[in-house]
C-alpha cells in the first residue's frame, strides 16, 4: 500500500508539474512592452527553442512528416505571421505526443500497483489516442494564435493606410507616402511592412510587390489588395488618394463586423452555464415532488 501511495504521489507531482510546464507564462512588463514596440516577431525566431531539445528533435520530424507528402503550408504560414520556426514547432509536436502517448501507461501503472489492471487492449487505444491528440494539440493552438496575430496585421494596415493617406494629401507620392507611413508606426506590423519596403528598395522592386509577397507570407488577403490597387495608381495613374480611403474603411468595417460577431459569439456562450444552473435548480426542487409522488404510488 505505501509502494502504490508513493507512485500516485509521484506521478500526480508528474502531472502537475508537466501541467506547469504547458501553462502560459506571466510576461514581464518590460516583455511585453517590447513586444508592443515591435521587437517580438524578430525576437521570437530567435529564442523559439531551436538550440534545445525541441530544436533537435524538430528537423527530424520535419523530414519525416515532409516525406510522407503532408502539405505543411498552411503550417508554415501559422509559423510566419506568429515568429516561430518550423523545426522548434514540429519538436514541440513531438514532444507533446510523447507525453499524451505515455500517460495512459502511466496512469495504468499506477492502477496495477493498487490492483486494478487495465485491458491491453483499451491501453493501446488510450495510448494511441493520447499521442495523435498530442501531435494535433500544437497545430490549433498555433492556429488560434495565427489568427489573432492576422487580426491584429489588419488592424497596422488599417492605421497604415491612413498615414499613407495623410502623406498623399499633403502632396507626396505613392512610393514616398507608403516609407514615410511605415515610418510613421510602432509594432511589429510596421516592422514588417518596413522590412519588406527596405527589401524592395534594396532589390529595386516596387513597394506593392514586396507588400503583396508580406501578405502572401503572412496569410493577409487584404495586403495583397491595398498591393493591386498601388499597383493599378503606379501604372494608370488612377485616383490612388480614393482607393486607399476606400481601402482603409473597408477594413474598419470588416473589423467591426468581426468585433460584433466575437461579441455575439461570447454571448452566447455565457448563456450556457446560466440555463444548465436554472435546469439543476428545477430539478433540485423537483426532485422531493418526485420521489414523493412515486412513494406514494
Amino acid at each position: 500500500m505505501t509502494a502504490a501511495l508513493a507512485c500516485g504521489a509521484l506521478f500526480g507531482l508528474g502531472v502537475v508539474v508537466a501541467w506547469l510546464g504547458m501553462r502560459p507564462r506571466t510576461v514581464p512588463l518590460a516583455e511585453a512592452l517590447a513586444r508592443l514596440d515591435g521587437s517580438a516577431a524578430e525576437d521570437k525566431r530567435g529564442g523559439s527553442g531551436e538550440g534545445g531539445l525541441a530544436g533537435r528533435v524538430g528537423p527530424l520530424v520535419v523530414e519525416v512528416l515532409s516525406r510522407f507528402g503532408l502539405d505543411l503550408a498552411r503550417t508554415r504560414r501559422d509559423l510566419e505571421v506568429s515568429g516561430k520556426s518550423m523545426e522548434a514547432h514540429a519538436g514541440t509536436k513531438a514532444g507533446v505526443a510523447i507525453f499524451g502517448a505515455l500517460l495512459a501507461p502511466g496512469m495504468a501503472a499506477v492502477m496495477a500497483l493498487g490492483g486494478v489492471f487495465m485491458p491491453s487492449s483499451l491501453l493501446v487505444t488510450l495510448s494511441a489516442g493520447g499521442g495523435v491528440l498530442g501531435f494535433i494539440v500544437p497545430d490549433l493552438l498555433l492556429k488560434a494564435q495565427a489568427e489573432e496575430l492576422r487580426d491584429e496585421a489588419r488592424r497596422g494596415l488599417g492605421a497604415f493606410l491612413d498615414l499613407a493617406v495623410i502623406v498623399l494629401a499633403g502632396g507626396g507620392g505613392v512610393q514616398t507616402a507608403l516609407e514615410r507611413a511605415a515610418y510613421g508606426g510602432d509594432g511589429w506590423v510596421f516592422n514588417r511592412i518596413r522590412a519588406a519596403l527596405e527589401s524592395a528598395r534594396a532589390a529595386r522592386s516596387t513597394p506593392w510587390a514586396a507588400l503583396a509577397q508580406l501578405g502572401e507570407r503572412l496569410g493577409v488577403t487584404e495586403f495583397g489588395e491595398l498591393a493591386a490597387s498601388v499597383a493599378l495608381a503606379g501604372t494608370e495613374g488612377a485616383r490612388v488618394r480614393e482607393s486607399l480611403v476606400a481601402k482603409a474603411a473597408s477594413l474598419r468595417s470588416h473589423e467591426l463586423a468581426a468585433a460584433e460577431s466575437k461579441a455575439a459569439s461570447a454571448t452566447e456562450a455565457m448563456s450556457a452555464p446560466v440555463a444548465l444552473l436554472a435546469v439543476g435548480f428545477v430539478l433540485f426542487l423537483a426532485f422531493p415532488a418526485v420521489m414523493a409522488v412515486l412513494a406514494v404510488s
